[in-house]
Parts: C-alpha cells; structure tokens; sequence
C-alpha cells in the first residue's frame, strides 16, 4: 500500500462526458432526460464519472447536486433570457471593445439553480474545465474524489459554473471568489472534455482502458462552408462567420473524441452530436423548440444502443475524501 485512498479497479468504468455550446445546451438536457425516462432510473446510476465544459459543465454541476436532466432542461428554458439578454444601447455599441452580456444574469441563474452547495456535496465525482487567463494554463474544478484533491470542494458551485461558462467576447472573465484567479470557459482547450474524463479515470481512479466506457455529448454541430476564400485569408476574413474560433472549437472536439476511440475502441466510445443548420442555434441564441425536438428524435434513435452499452451498469456509491460529507472509514485503500 502506499496510502493513497482511491476506487478499487472495475470491470467496468463509465464516463458521461459533456461538451460546451452556450445555450444549445438545452439539446443536451433533452437528449439526457429522453434517455433517462427510457432507462427507468437516474441516469447518474450508470456513470462513475461526470465531465462538461461550459453549460456542459452547468449540466455536469446540476447533475451533481441531485437534479434530473428534465428538471435541468426547464431550468434552462426558464432561465435563456436572463442569461442572454437581448443586448441594447451603449454596451452594443461598445461590442467590439467589451464582452457582449453583463455577467450578473448569468450568476443570478446559477445561483438560483445551484443555491449555496459546495463541490464536495456534489452527489457524485465532477471534473469541470476551465482556463486560467493570468498563467496562461489549464485548470481543472474536481470533486474530492482522490485524496490529493483538498481544495475545490470549497468552492460554491455556482462559481464553478461562472468559471467554465466565460466564453471569451460574451463575458468577462470570472475572479475566483478569496483567490482572484482569472477563470474563462473551458472550451478554450476542451470543449468536448472525453479525453479529460478518460485522462481523470485512469489516473485519479486507477481504472484500465479496457475498463472505461465514454458517453460524449454535444450541443449539435451546426453545417458551414468552408468557403475557398479561407485559404489564403487574413485577419478579417478569419474573423468572421466561419471565424477562426468556430473551426478551432470543432477540430478540438473531433480530435478529442477521436483519440478516445482510438485508446478504448469504437465499441466503447460513442458520441452524439448531429449536424443541423447554422440558422437552429448560435452560442447565445437558438430555437428551443426545435433543439428540443432535435432531441427527442436522436435520443430515441440511440436508446437501443445506450441501454446495450451504457444501461446495464451500476455504479459505486460514491461518498467524497474530503469536505462535509466525508466518511473516511467506506474507502478502500489500494496502490497503483
């Protein structure tokens, strides 16, 4: 033993991995809870990990303090004009220079959907991406789920979901609360966090590739032409619709998800995230009713395959390392 306290290896090792995509994360909670109503029991009783980016990451943390995708999903109806106002007067003008939307409505949300829970009483284990803008570096929010994880579980949840969700031009940058570090949106490096919760599986809780099982789920991809002009374009034309960012954001997510089939096999990766038009939805606007119906139709379609793969496991109780719902002596030490 060498007095690390971490999960036993499993046979089996799944992993619910959630992407970034602003408000057309309300096809993700659709696609979730038309899942779950099929499966007949949580759908958080079928994976030993959660990871999401941005309103991934929102739906990760919500997941995490109890709530049912359905209830997530009415949440974000609810909630879409609070969080992207439609942006008048001087602060529109002013676009160019300064984020699109006050950040106010956006934590008057997350807190009103999260309340004042703390990480480490998230109900099961979260990795939650974000990006630290001062050093120029990674940072990963992590449930007490390893004995070397002592700090995030102090952090508000609410202020983990400012974190991972200020996407850069739409809102400022979020000073962590005591520390003042300058958080913006995971999507920055993942926003499709599979590579992340495989990385987090095989390393924090001692599980063999053979082992992990990967669920990855994006907000739709939206059909642009890669228009010939791009090809020897400059700053301008990179700056606009399909702008620079848009590619970089996609190529990451397919080149994450293709490194995980890569490493566990196609058999034990799988991924939804159909193309739809451009004009269904943007990062701060969409048609709600059709993302909804978007998902009924693909959750239907895949259901048959998440129950073959996905539905027939149960996971561990999960019970923290540190924080205020620690009960030390229900973990198992093991070495690596």
């Amino acid at each position: 033993m060498d007095g690390k306290t971490q999960l036993q290896p499993r046979a089996r090792f799944q992993v619910l991995a959630l992407d970034g995509g602003g408000v057309r994360g309300i096809y993700t909670a659709a696609l979730l809870a038309g899942l779950e109503r099929d499966l007949g029991r949580p759908v958080t009783e079928v994976f030993d990990l959660v990871v999401g980016t941005s309103v991934g990451g929102v739906i990760a943390l919500g997941l995490g303090a109890g709530m049912a995708p359905v209830e997530i999903l009415t949440t974000f109806l609810a909630e879409r004009p609070r969080i992207f106002p439609n942006p008048l007067g001087w602060r529109r003008i002013r676009r160019p220079f300064v984020a699109k939307y006050r950040p106010q409505g956006l934590e008057a949300a997350l807190r009103g959907i999260l309340g004042q829970r703390l990480l480490g009483e998230s109900q099961i284990p979260l990795v939650i991406p974000s990006y630290n803008l001062g050093e120029n570096d990674v940072y990963l929010f992590k449930t007490p789920h390893h004995v070397r994880l002592k700090r995030d579980f102090r952090v508000p949840m609410w202020a983990v979901g400012m974190a991972t969700t200020a996407a850069p031009t739409y809102f400022p940058a979020f000073p962590l609360p005591g520390d003042q570090v300058r958080l913006v949106d995971g999507g920055i490096w993942a926003n499709n966090p599979a590579m992340v919760g495989v990385t987090e599986a095989v390393s924090m809780f001692g599980q063999e590739l053979s082992a992990i099982r990967v669920l990855s789920l994006g907000t739709t991809s939206t059909v642009q032409a890669r228009r010939s002009r791009l090809d020897n374009a400059g700053l301008l034309r990179w700056a606009v619709n399909p702008s620079v960012i848009d590619i970089c954001l996609h190529g990451q997510s397919v080149g994450a998800f293709a490194e995980v089939q890569h490493l566990l096999g196609k058999d034990h990766a799988h991924r939804l995230a159909p193309s739809v038009p451009d004009q269904l939805g943007s990062l701060d606007s969409c048609n709600p009713g059709e993302l909804v119906a978007k998902a009924a139709h693909f959750s239907r379609a895949f259901s048959p395959i998440f129950d073959e793969v996905f539905g027939s496991h149960t996971t561990h109780s999960y019970v923290p390392l540190h924080g205020p719902n620690t009960h030390r002596g229900d973990h198992v030490s093991v070495s690596n």
